[in-house]
């Protein structure tokens, strides 16, 4: 597969580019930072610069040219304000689904974050305006014609990857690996039964690929070690 991800500089996606790549899949992370080419190499990918917070459709429709998915796994990342959170959590979600419709590519899978069903929960203000961001993202994708997945992923950590999960469309509030994640990802791209389904993600008991196929059949995750 040919696969585009957006944030390809960032800590899922360079773990996402490294397996996606050690299994023989093309991969294409798009930068808005040209020294950040070297990291999305070095992780078996190939680096497109585009900022897609100032970049138009007609510019990203090119680079997703070919593609069999997308991801989108930017962020505007810690100490940015509310008015990036909009703009990169919410509007370069959306300009990367615009620009996947152009291109023809159906396959979308959006990283969003718990608590994007009810921001109003969040502690501070920026905090809020990132899970606003998130969720208006969330609206924007699902009301497409694309064959979209939505993952939101409890607190990240840089904990070594288990391979154990829990995935559901409501998991208690909990942290999970980026490592988990991105393998998460790549399990999710492959089942095409996750279609149209959001699903929450934090560690737990389950074999990942067990634990989306058990998603993809509406079941609760029962796919532990004791399945081996």
């Amino acid at each position: 597969m040919r696969i585009v991800i957006a944030g390809g500089h960032g800590q899922i996606a360079l773990r996402l580019t490294r397996l996606l790549h050690e299994r023989g899949d093309e991969v294409v992370g798009l930068v808005r930072n040209p020294a950040h080419i070297g990291d999305v190499e070095h992780a078996g990918g190939q680096a497109a610069v585009i900022d897609l917070e100032h970049a138009d459709v007609g510019e990203l429709v090119p680079v997703l040219d070919g593609a069999d998915a997308v991801v989108f796994a930017a962020g505007a990342g810690p100490g940015s304000g509310a008015a990036r959170k909009d703009s990169v959590d919410r509007g370069a979600a959306v300009l990367l689904a615009d620009a996947a419709e152009g291109a023809g590519v159906s396959r979308y899978v959006l990283v969003s974050s718990m608590g994007a069903d009810d921001p109003t929960q969040a502690d501070d203000d920026v905090f809020r305006a990132y899970l606003e961001a998130k969720a208006a993202a969330e609206d924007d994708v699902r009301a497409r014609d694309l064959d979209w997945t939505v993952l939101r992923p409890g607190g990240l950590t840089d904990e070594p990857g288990t391979g154990l999960v829990r995935l559901e469309p409501r998991v208690e509030r909990g942290s999970v690996s980026r490592d988990d994640v991105a393998r998460t990802v790549v399990a999710l791209l492959d089942e095409a039964a996750t279609v149209g389904l959001t699903l929450e993600l934090v560690a737990g008991e389950d074999l990942i690929d067990a634990a989306v196929q058990a998603a993809g059949r509406g079941e609760p995750g029962d796919g532990g070690l004791d399945a081996l």
